[in-house]
């Protein structure tokens, strides 16, 4: 059962209670990530998140890892370019106990200046262990290359330069800014009493009086540039992509399709043709990755620099042909696959949880399993083929590769690139 209610302060808690389970998922929401953030203080959202966890004026972070490890819980944190997540899974006989470890940690840390310092250095350590793993720092240099240095080209970690100058008085500036009634939403699924979770919350997050705001975002626009960065590397690390679409478009069911058949699952186009007919690569996909005003639509590939170019030619082959060629069969495939997959993640109460809080921050309403699953099964073929031939028309491809590889010599023999 799902419901939406709102604390005195206007914060909206969303709960979907699930009987059958022995769980409680509570997360709580803020707007704010990586593209708010101005250049001189990227990643300060991500850093923030790693203070609250270092001690508040009732438990020191000693106590709070202690508490976490007796409940048996799961407590955690995750910043992404648009939100800061915080949330707890517990068992449901100790989903008090957990609540107030949430709500004390989000309201009453102290951020204290030692531990600041020394979250600097395992930050910078974060930073490191991405920029040695070239899988994962690729996409930081694609989101650089499309969108540019500011807003969604900005690293959610931040850079080596910014993390160092973050002082105690830039996290309590950023809480005053962004940490408001506004900005915040709870979500909480799993089997738990609404109207005790409600008590607790109206005690604690409900008394928050500041309001909170984003200010202006600056538009995303989106930029088709092809980045070469050369690297001595086994592998040359590939990312191609187009404009997508904004989370909330009419058109996202239709955007999912047309991204299974693509290159979501092992029976996709570019798995099939790529990996398993000609052994080109070990990992190959496609995603789109949604935002509030603009989306990415790209693929992913690890590959020998032999390779390289083979790779670019058959995958952008494969993309400029689905307005074409998608047939009635690979849609029915994807549908199936789409549902498959959704609702196998429902069963989580934590993936549950972040369905409605995603459905609060970027629909302003909610849409049950049942409705989402109606809305795939609508979408036509012709829908589909529409959707593939504007989005392949209207854009430039946007290329990174990170590797043994100049651009020179990609330029010789990729048919983008000429």
């Amino acid at each position: 059962m799902h419901n939406r209610v709102l604390l005195r302060n206007t914060i909206p808690v969303l709960m979907e209670t699930a009987r059958e389970v022995h769980s409680v998922c509570i997360g709580i929401w803020v707007k704010v990530g990586a593209r708010n953030e101005s250049a001189e203080k990227n990643g300060i959202s991500h850093f923030l998140e790693h203070m609250f966890f270092k001690g508040t004026a009732r438990r020191t972070a000693q106590d709070i890892a202690a508490e976490v490890d007796t409940l048996g819980a799961e407590l955690n944190a995750y910043t992404s370019s648009e939100y800061t997540l915080y949330y707890i899974k517990v068992l449901d006989e100790f989903m008090e106990q957990g609540l107030d470890l949430l709500t004390d940690i989000v309201m009453h840390s102290l951020f204290p200046e030692e531990d600041i310092e020394k979250e600097k250095n395992i930050v910078h350590e974060e930073i490191k262990m991405i920029e040695d793993n070239p899988a994962d720092y690729v996409y930081e240099l694609f989101g650089k290359n499309i969108w540019g240095c500011a807003g969604l080209g900005q690293p959610v970690l931040g850079t080596t330069d910014t993390i160092s100058s973050f002082t105690r008085r830039d996290l309590i500036g950023h809480i005053e800014r962004f940490y408001g009634a506004e900005n915040i939403i709870v979500a909480c699924s799993g089997n738990f009493s609404e109207q005790l979770l409600l008590d607790h919350l109206n005690r604690t997050l409900g008394e928050l009086e500041k309001r909170g705001g984003l200010g202006q975002q600056a538009p995303s626009l989106f930029s088709g540039k092809v980045d070469v960065i050369t690297k001595d590397l086994s592998e040359s690390h590939i990312c191609l992509g187009l404009e997508g679409l904004p989370y909330s478009s009419e058109e996202r069911y239709a955007m999912h399709l047309l991204n299974t058949v693509l290159g979501s699952g092992i029976s996709s186009r570019l798995f099939q043709n790529i990996r398993e007919k000609r052994g080109l690569v070990y990992s190959i996909y496609s995603y789109h990755a949604a935002y509030v005003d603009t989306g990415l639509w790209a693929v992913y590939a690890g590959t020998d620099r032999r390779h390289l170019c083979d790779v670019l030619n058959i995958t952008m082959d494969e993309i400029k042909g689905l307005p074409e060629t998608i047939t009635e069969e690979e849609l029915r495939r994807s549908k199936s696959q789409l549902k498959g997959n959704l609702i196998l993640a429902l069963e989580s109460t934590s993936n549950k949880m972040t369905n409605i809080a995603k459905q609060e921050i970027y629909y302003g309403k909610y849409y049950s399993p049942a409705e989402i699953i109606e809305m795939v099964d609508s979408v036509s073929l012709g829908q589909v083929k529409q959707l593939a031939r504007r989005l392949v028309d209207r854009n430039p491809f946007a290329l990174t590769v990170y590797g043994p590889v100049k651009e020179q010599d990609l330029r010789d023999s990729c048919r983008l690139l000429q």
